[in-house]
């Protein structure tokens, strides 16, 4: 064979047949060697092993572990172009070393829409899961306020934070302004949340910077009304979710009103209207640019910036002003710097704005106590309303109370006392003495003015002018007039009788029932009433029994009426029946019975105002919500008597005023009536009286306000003076007041009385019977009434001068020693005996009763 058909040389191991089976093979992987040879290409010459292929790569591999045989992998992936099956490509499969956990472009842009559309649907979510959550309590508790009559403000007070909520348009806009620059610049444009402002809020306490809060004004809102107080992260998302929701759907003049409502301010003050009365004592929309600022600066801690002063020993009241006084000035700034005011403007304001005294904003001071108690309680009444709902308050009371005349009264009482009482020189007398008196509108029945004691602020809470306790002793006796001249008497056949009649009056004089029949007494002998003065007055007119109080002839006259005729016509008059005495002795007709201040004054208006009763009211106007409540008019009048009754009522009481007990009265120099009265063992002492427009009565008690049972105490030697009677300090208190009440009112004339009924002379009187006095008794024909009677001086005076140096005005008695009132107290009079049955009136006192002496409960409302 030629040699160039021989066949060419086979490379080492094996041949054609080796290179097919090598083909055969999977790619990259040697045909008996077990390690990876790559090939230049299917058909072209076996290469060299390359290094990846070697045992040195194997060794590196193994040394890398699952990781490195990953890479391995993925580099043959690579080198056959199959793709990573994972769904994130990271660690990164086609990168080396630290460069495998560098994130791509396409995988960091991913994330982040991502993320950013999980917060938004989130978000959108949860703003439509949050609904707007109703108002806890404690943001809706606020002040109740109380005004004068003429719509001035008296007090906000009485609900369980001090807090009134106003409208924005009662709020100024320097206010506004100030809290928008000082807290939330953004306000008027943000969504209820400002990234930005938390930003600067974290940056500024990073650097020690301070402006404004990371919280905006609705945030802040959201917490105040809300939300609880609980500094939690569940609270925390929950109050930007719901602030979010509100800075979506509300006004902003709302939110904003909102948070000046809600905020603390300090000084126990709940919201702009109460932090204004509290700092500045003026309502909120009052305020000028400086004040403002001042209360925007409160804002951002009142412990820290309210210069009374806080606790722990950074909030010293020097620490604190200083403070306060840097953040006023700042956020004066603060407002030119955000164009929410001139430069100009701020130019004005250089001086630190004065504040009023802590104690002067709340008010509840002297008689404020006593009257925003008088008008809750009729506020309760009228609408029941439970104590738990006026606690709540929101409340806007208008009153009946006329300022200048509460002023006047307070005047009147105070000087008296002062001048009268000593309590350092004569501690065991002159100390529990207690001035009670009220003054009622005779057109309106209007309460105008009220004395109820020294005041809360001097721990004295029981309102002397709607006590419940204090017998009125003969001030009750118009009411068995007005009785018998309405109702007549069982001896005028039913005709009413005219105050000419005649009655004994003698003292000691036995009185006799409806039967004709004495009374017996205890000792079963005949009952017989003592006046207070052994005077034998004989025979004497209605008019001029009344004018000197004596008591014989009205302990007889109440049982020819009838107890019950009598309580009928009080009743009409306003006297509450509960006040009433219920025993039917002849001492219910002197004055056991117990009616308020209030009451008296209301009832005798009824006279002045010739027998039409107005129920007593010290409400005018009640709001709530900005909604006027229902059931505040003015009581309705009503005929309680007839007018010819009433007048001559009145006319029987001018003349007590003019000849009788309460002469003193005769300083005030316009017409007046009027009735004193003192009670047993001179318990109480009282002078209510009338002009055409006012009715007013004083009472004069003794008794310590702080014991269990209020038991009266006996007023002898109070002042210096023996005894105390109607027509001496009652008497002087109302004259001081009522000329200071009138100064500017027009003198007015009472009607002309016109004659009434029949003159029951000595058929319609008791005759003089044996068991009367052995001294001679004076004819019927006795001087008129409007001559002075002899003088005698009463016997607990000791026969000593009547005028004492405390008396304001004084003039000589002249009234045999009644002028004072003497035992006109009902039960003064002293009875020798009483009804079978029934115990003298000095012994008549029965825990609970309301003809009681033995305390004076103070819970009853005066409607």
């Amino acid at each position: 064979m030629s040699e160039h058909r021989r066949k060419p040389s086979q490379p080492q191991g094996g041949g054609r047949a080796s290179a097919r089976r090598a083909a055969q093979q999977r790619p990259g992987r040697g045909a008996g060697s077990g390690r990876d040879v790559p090939t230049a290409s299917p058909s072209g010459p076996y290469a060299e092993p390359s290094a990846p292929g070697s045992r040195a790569e194997a060794r590196r591999a193994a040394q890398r572990g699952p990781a490195g045989r990953a890479r391995g992998s993925g580099r043959a992936a690579r080198g056959t172009g199959r793709p990573d099956k994972r769904l994130i490509n990271y660690p990164r499969s086609d990168r080396d070393g630290w460069k495998r956990f560098l994130p791509s472009w396409k995988l960091v842009s991913g994330t982040a829409l991502g993320f950013f559309a999980i917060i938004i649907a989130g978000a959108g979510l949860g703003i439509a899961m949050v609904s707007k959550p109703d108002p806890n309590k404690a943001a809706q508790a606020q002040n109740n306020v109380f005004y004068w009559s003429d719509g001035t403000q008296m007090v906000a007070t009485g609900g369980s934070m001090n807090r009134q909520i106003v409208t924005i348009d009662k709020i100024p806009r320097a206010m506004r302004d100030a809290v928008i620059a000082a807290e939330n610049e953004s306000f008027e444009t943000d969504k209820g949340v400002d990234p930005m402002g938390i930003g600067r809020a974290v940056w500024n306490m990073a650097t020690g910077g301070s402006t404004q809060g990371g919280s905006t004004i609705t945030q802040q809102y959201v917490k105040n009304t809300y939300l609880d107080s609980d500094q939690t992260l569940k609270r925390k998302v929950t109050e930007l979710f719901i602030a979010l929701r509100l800075g979506v759907s509300e006004e902003k003049d709302t939110v904003l009103a909102g948070y000046l409502n809600t905020a603390y301010y300090g000084r126990d003050a709940y919201g702009i209207q109460a932090a204004a009365r509290a700092y500045f004592g003026k309502d909120s929309h009052d305020l000028n640019p400086s004040e403002c600022a001042f209360l925007a600066s409160v804002l951002k801690g009142p412990n820290l910036y309210n210069p009374d002063g806080g606790i722990g020993a950074a909030a010293t009241p020097a620490l604190n002003e200083d403070r306060a006084r840097k953040r006023w000035a700042w956020v004066l700034d603060r407002e030119v710097e955000v164009g929410r005011m001139a430069k100009d403007e701020r130019a004005k304001y250089t001086d630190f704005p004065a504040r009023v005294e802590s104690e002067q904003a709340r008010g509840m001071t002297g008689q404020i106590g006593y009257l925003v108690e008088t008008a809750k309680q009729y506020v309760m009444k009228t609408k029941n309303i439970t104590a738990e709902q006026m606690a709540l308050g929101g409340y806007q009371i208008h009153t009946t109370f006329q300022k200048p005349r509460v002023d006047a009264l307070v005047k009147a009482v105070e000087e008296t006392r002062n001048d009268f009482l000593d309590e350092k020189k004569r501690p065991e007398y002159d100390t529990f003495v207690q001035f009670g008196a009220a003054s009622v509108d005779v057109k309106s029945g209007a309460i105008v003015a009220l004395y109820g004691g020294p005041g809360w602020d001097q721990k004295h809470f029981s309102n002397n002018a709607n006590t419940i306790g204090v017998p009125v002793g003969s001030t009750w006796k118009p009411y068995v007039l007005a009785a018998a001249m309405e109702y007549g008497t069982q001896n005028s056949n039913g005709q009413g009788i005219s105050p000419d009649s005649k009655y004994m009056a003698d003292d000691l004089t036995v009185i006799k029932n409806r039967q004709g029949s004495p009374l017996a007494g205890p000792d079963g002998k005949p009952f017989r009433q003592k006046n207070e003065s052994p005077t034998a007055f004989g025979y004497v007119t209605l008019n001029e029994a009344m004018e000197k109080s004596i008591n014989v002839p009205f302990a007889q006259l109440v049982f020819d009426v009838g107890h019950t005729k009598v309580r009928d016509v009080a009743k009409s008059t306003g006297i509450l029946e509960d006040s009433m005495d219920k025993d039917n002795t002849a001492s219910f007709a002197l004055g056991t019975s117990t009616p308020s201040a209030i009451r008296m004054a209301d009832s005798y208006a009824t006279f002045a105002a010739s027998g039409m009763h107005r129920e007593p009211f010290s409400v005018t106007k009640v709001e709530k919500d900005g909604e006027a409540l229902s059931g505040f008019e003015a009581p309705k009048e009503q005929r309680a008597m007839d007018n010819d009754v009433a007048d001559n009522v009145t006319k029987v009481l001018e003349n007590v005023v003019q000849n009788g007990t309460g002469t003193k009265v005769k300083k005030l120099g316009r017409p007046a009536a009027g009735k004193t009265g003192t009670t047993d063992q001179n318990k109480s002492a009282w002078f209510v009286g009338y002009t055409p427009e006012l009715s007013t009565s004083v009472a004069l008690f003794r008794t310590d306000p702080n014991s269990a049972d209020k038991k009266l105490i006996s007023m002898n030697h109070v002042g210096g003076v023996d005894s105390i009677h109607g027509g001496d300090i009652p008497a002087v208190i109302w004259t001081e007041y009522m000329r200071e009440a009138l100064k500017d009112a027009p003198v007015k004339k009472f009607p002309e009385a016109e004659d009434i009924g029949v003159t029951a002379d000595s058929a319609g009187a008791p005759s003089p019977t044996p068991s009367a006095p052995a001294s001679p008794s004076p004819s019927p024909s006795m001087p008129p009434s409007s001559s002075p009677p002899p003088v005698s001086p009463s016997p607990s005076r000791g026969g000593k001068p009547t005028c004492k140096p405390w008396e304001l005005y004084c003039e000589p008695d002249t009234t045999g020693g009644t002028s004072t009132g003497g035992t006109n107290g009902g039960t003064n009079g002293g009875v020798i005996g009483g009804p079978s049955g029934s115990p003298s009136p000095s012994n008549t006192a029965k825990p609970g009763r309301p003809g009681g002496t033995t305390g004076w409960p103070t819970g009853a409302a005066a409607d």
